[in-house]
């Protein structure tokens, strides 16, 4: 498959630094979106699953929120950073692995609906990713679990045109800008930046 094309099909990788697996074979996991909740004020991250965790640093910019926290005693993942974007319908995360772990990608990129009230940010996550291999490429998954999601009433039609529609988007400008999501972001008026590793 030649570089940004967009694939279908079920590749797993949690931002919590879980095994990249392809199941393409298998049924799909069907299940609501998935909502997390970032609370500026409380230094806090509150994830899927309702774990809370402290966060390293918030930061608040016109064009969006940056969050960057370590990870304690995991076996691959030392530390991530993500930015939620409203305008663009994204939240952008840059992974930390502990030596020997790395993995062959550079951001992982969530489709995600982004409110806020107060100092607490919301996310809802419509199930399309993106992995960005800067300068290479860029591959969409989890294509199944979104119809398995629309089948089987989770998710609203017209919500689910809305997460196909920002991924092509993305898609789009990320290639155009040879494959570097960063400075399609940029050009765009959101300006990420990174911790120094």
């Amino acid at each position: 498959m030649a570089h940004g094309q967009p694939i279908s099909g079920t590749a797993r990788n949690r931002h919590d630094g879980g095994t990249l697996a392809r199941a393409a074979s298998t049924a799909p996991h069907v299940h609501p979106p998935k909502i997390e909740y970032f609370d500026v004020d409380a230094r806090s991250n509150t994830d899927p699953k309702g774990h809370l965790r402290g966060v390293e640093e918030f930061r608040v910019e016109p064009h969006g929120l940056y969050m960057s926290r370590p990870v304690a005693g995991h076996p691959r993942l030392s530390h991530f950073e993500s930015w939620l974007l409203p305008a663009q319908g994204l939240r952008v995360t840059r992974q930390s692995w502990h030596p020997g772990h790395e993995c062959d990608y550079d951001l992982y990129v969530d489709v995600v609906e982004i409110t806020s009230s107060g100092s607490v940010w919301k996310t809802v996550d419509l199930y399309l990713d993106l992995l960005v291999r800067t300068g290479r490429g860029v591959t969409v998954l989890d294509t199944d679990e979104l119809l398995a999601a629309l089948d089987a009433g989770l998710i609203q039609p017209h919500r689910a045109q809305w997460a196909l529609e920002t991924t092509y988007r993305a898609v789009a400008g990320i290639s155009a800008h040879g494959y570097d999501a960063v400075r399609w972001l940029a050009a765009h008026g959101s300006v990420t930046t990174w911790r120094r590793r």
